[in-house]
């Protein structure tokens, strides 16, 4: 399917590994200007390489912490000097702390606030004022199943990023009269690393190996497996497509059919 973005500008957060580097491959195979950052430098350097030999076209990297704001600012503003006016954002970021609520203190949740929501926050200001002016942009969040059925020992995920889901949907009824579409995409139990920390996390509290807790993740999913990065590139991909230009405010999740509720 020919999705109409080529030579589109799209910038995409912590992007050197898992989700973000597919999605990044992903735009890249489309024929998008694609920018990435993320906070370890030699990481950008590697994924930059195989992008660039694997897709005939030349990524743009830089090093961002995305807790900082200053290293935010001028993330945006060399993808600009380089490539132009941003088109498209998605915003990606690690998951932050797991744990309970009794074993979470200030610190981890002021760190997961500037995470997951605030570098978001962050991002977007700096992109809209562009994309108004253009009257056309995607801004893309990615979330997680959590936001539609919590999950027990990630509350700091599913806390921010549903704060991030109720900015999202605030905004695209805000911008829309733009042409600026804002959706969540949510992946669900997807083969990366922060899947695997929260294997060996609950294999810790139940003493089993965090291979069997694999197993048993899978076997919750009506798929019978664990879903894979480049899964959720192609709902980004779309999500920012002319085929997706009359959606907007929602989240959607790839999630092998994992919830079973009907919102």
């Amino acid at each position: 399917m020919e999705l109409g973005l080529r030579n589109k500008v799209v910038l995409i957060t912590a992007s050197s590994k898992g989700i973000g580097k597919a999605i990044a491959e992903k735009f890249a195979e489309e024929g998008c200007q694609v920018a990435i950052c993320s906070r370890t430098k030699q990481d950008l350097i590697d994924t930059a390489d195989s992008i660039s030999q694997n897709f005939n076209t030349e990524p743009l990297w830089s090093v961002c912490d995305i807790n900082n704001k200053k290293e935010i600012e001028n993330t945006v503003n060399t993808v600009t000097d380089h490539f132009g006016p941003i088109d498209i954002l998605v915003n990606n970021c690690g998951g932050p702390a797991a744990g309970f609520f009794e074993e979470l203190d200030e610190n981890k949740w002021d760190s997961a606030y500037e995470q997951v929501l605030l570098s978001a926050v962050r991002f977007i200001r700096l992109v809209l004022k562009q994309m108004k002016e253009r009257h056309w942009g995607r801004i893309i969040n990615i979330t997680s199943v959590s936001v539609k059925q919590p999950l027990d020992n990630i509350i700091l995920s599913n806390s921010f990023r549903s704060a991030v889901t109720g900015m999202s949907k605030t905004l695209s009824r805000q911008y829309a009269k733009y042409n600026i579409t804002v959706n969540n995409v949510a992946p669900g139990f997807i083969l990366t690393q922060r899947l695997y920390e929260l294997a060996v996390h609950k294999a810790k509290q139940t003493g089993q190996s965090h291979e069997d807790v694999f197993v048993e993740m899978a076997k919750e999913i009506p798929m019978n497996r664990l879903g894979r990065p480049e899964e959720i590139a192609s709902a980004a991909a779309f999500l920012a497509s002319e085929r997706a230009s009359y959606i907007t405010g929602n989240t959607i999740q790839v999630d092998g059919g994992w919830l079973s509720g009907l919102y």
